[in-house]
Order: structure tokens, then sequence, then C-alpha cells
């Protein structure tokens, strides 16, 4: 899908303040309503735009501990990658799961309670005969940047 600066404009806006009136949003990327939002449908209906989410600040709810993962498999077949990505999508403690090239397989973030309860997750992950080589742990000890979508400038030709 050709993405113009409008749209652009438009994700750029999107990725900062999701519950933007689309008046708002209008306004903000200097574009009538109606064509605002017939982009916004387009981008919506290409999966461009997959969802709006809220951000959540978990420690505001409950005490908890965040884990990056790296790891590694024992074998690389497809059928073992497709095995380990079916078990982390099924588990609420991921909160997040990226494949990697390069040294590791899958980095993950693991949100839980406490580091008690981390451990207990990745024994499970361990016995759960999904081929886990090895992993290692990466306790968060704060967060710097909040993820919010990096776009690129659209294409000038």
């Amino acid at each position: 899908m050709k993405l113009d600066q409008r749209d652009i404009a438009i994700l750029r806006v999107l990725a900062r303040e999701g519950r933007i009136s689309k008046s708002d949003l209008a306004q903000r990327v200097n574009l009538s309503p109606t064509p605002t939002w017939e982009r916004l449908r387009r981008l919506e209906e290409a999966g461009v735009i997959r969802g709006y989410h809220a951000d959540i600040d978990m420690k505001m709810l409950v005490p908890g501990v965040e884990v990056f993962v790296t790891v590694e498999l024992e074998r690389h077949k497809a059928a073992d990658f497709a095995a380990f990505e079916k078990l982390a999508e099924g588990r609420e403690e991921i909160a997040a799961c990226w494949a990697l090239g390069g040294g590791f397989d899958y980095l993950m973030l693991v949100a839980v309670r406490d580091i008690d309860a981390y451990q207990r997750f990745m024994d499970g992950l361990l016995e759960a005969g999904i081929g886990l080589a090895r992993y290692y742990t990466y306790v968060v000890t704060k967060q710097v940047k909040s993820h919010v979508a990096r776009l690129p400038d659209p294409d000038p030709a």
C-alpha cells in the first residue's frame, strides 16, 4: 500500500493520541473531515491501523516485575518455531514476543507479579516440551521511554 504525506501525518498523530476525535485529527493534519475519515477508513481496512489501545501503567494496578527474555530453541525447523509461537500467543505472562534474526531466536517481554512467579513461569516453559534450549533473563529496572510507533518519511517519488 502506497502511503502519502497525509497518510503518514494521520498515522503519526494516531500513534501518539489514539483517542483523538476525527474532527480534531482532520484539523491536526490540515485536511477537511470527510477526506480524513475516508483515509482513516482506508488505513483501517488495509490493516495498516490494526487497532486502538490504551497505554496502561500496570504498576498502578498491581505490583509486578517486567523481564526481557532472550530464547534459543534446540531445533530450527518450521514446526519448532510454530510450536513456540503458539505457546507464546496463549500465555498471558508474555506481554510481547518478537522473532529475531541473529544469535537468539526470540525476545520476550514477560510481566508477572514477582520474580518468583517469573521463575515458576520459566520452569513451566522448560517443562512444556517445546524445545527450549536456553534463555537469558534481563530484569527491567525502570522504563526510560514508552513505545510509540516511528514512522518513516514518505517516499518523495
